[in-house]
């Protein structure tokens, strides 16, 4: 018999757009490898859509908040349907970007320096001494990032608008020039590592992320074996350590002159499209999309 996949898109975070475009492929490389597929555009009553569909597993193509923090997780281990990715703790976990550091540090990976501060603080004063970075604590795809410069004389304040839609409470951490390197886990093996430069030249922020032609990626990375495997197995502590399951991608930045490494964040949603990174790195690794996808689902469960 043919599972029922219920491929879980949208939401109402402000990755709503990523999420949709990730969803889609999803969903249309699965039906490609033999499943049936629903797809659901979740929204608030998504528990009772969940129970009136009742698929045999739930792909979660969620980012950001409610798909991304444990929260969907939650909703799919009181309904029994086994769901791919992270479970409820390493979702809670990894998107809290300060508590995340804080257990990736005592596992032995190195990190940048930060410090948590409201965003009314940091727009009153220098919260480092520049150059440094304000993240909000609880986002992804660079959302709401904003790199204070070593020039500048005065913080941001366009953190302090009543407009404001990334939270209260910030992550302030040292700025590591270098480059930007990323790389992906799939159940307890790393998949390679890629290397990403804005095209514009600036910070790989959301547009460069998703905007046509924003960046390049070199896949795989250019740099010293040494530090790809000591990437590599960073990664793969990171993972194990905040407790993910399924496919995660975890960011670095890495200067060369000073030989510096320091590890950014776990992604336990990553972009899914065919061309996103995590896809990249499967391929490179020898798994095409339908067969990454597909490993995704077989890998599926409860109590994650």
């Amino acid at each position: 018999m043919t599972r029922h996949v219920a491929v879980l898109m949208g939401g109402w975070s402000v990755e709503r757009e990523v999420s949709l475009n990730s969803g889609a492929a999803c969903a249309r490389a699965l039906e490609g490898v033999g499943y049936r597929v629903t797809r659901v555009d979740v929204q608030r009553d998504i528990a009772e859509v969940l129970a009136k569909l009742k698929p045999d597993v739930a792909f979660n193509a969620l980012h950001g908040r409610f798909g991304e923090d444990g929260t969907i997780q939650g909703v799919l281990e009181i309904l029994r349907i086994p769901y791919s990715h992270s479970g409820v703790l390493a979702s809670a976990l990894a998107i809290r970007k300060d508590r995340a550091k804080t257990v990736v540090k005592a596992a032995g990976v190195p990190v940048a320096h930060g410090v948590n501060v409201s965003r009314f603080a940091a727009a009153k004063k220098h919260v480092l001494p520049p150059p440094y970075v304000l993240k909000p604590i609880d986002e992804g795809s660079s959302v709401g990032v904003v790199i204070v410069k070593k020039d500048r004389e005065h913080p941001p304040q366009e953190i302090a608008r009543p407009d404001w839609p990334c939270g209260e409470m910030l992550l302030a951490e040292t700025f590591i020039a270098g480059r930007e390197l990323t790389c992906a886990v799939m159940g307890d093996r790393s998949l390679g590592v890629t290397e990403i430069q804005a095209a514009t030249g600036e910070f790989y922020d959301y547009d460069a992320k998703y905007a046509k032609g924003g960046s390049i990626h070199i896949c795989p990375a250019q740099i010293l074996p040494k530090i790809y495997q000591q990437i590599e197995e960073c990664a793969l502590t990171a993972h194990q350590a905040i407790g993910c399951r399924g496919v995660s991608r975890s960011d670095f930045r890495y200067h060369d002159e000073s030989d510096t490494l320091v590890w950014l964040e776990v992604n336990t949603q990553p972009g899914m499209t065919e061309t996103s990174l995590v896809p990249e790195l499967a391929a490179h690794a020898g798994l095409d999309f339908g067969e990454l996808v597909k490993w995704m689902v077989e890998d599926a469960s409860l109590d994650r």
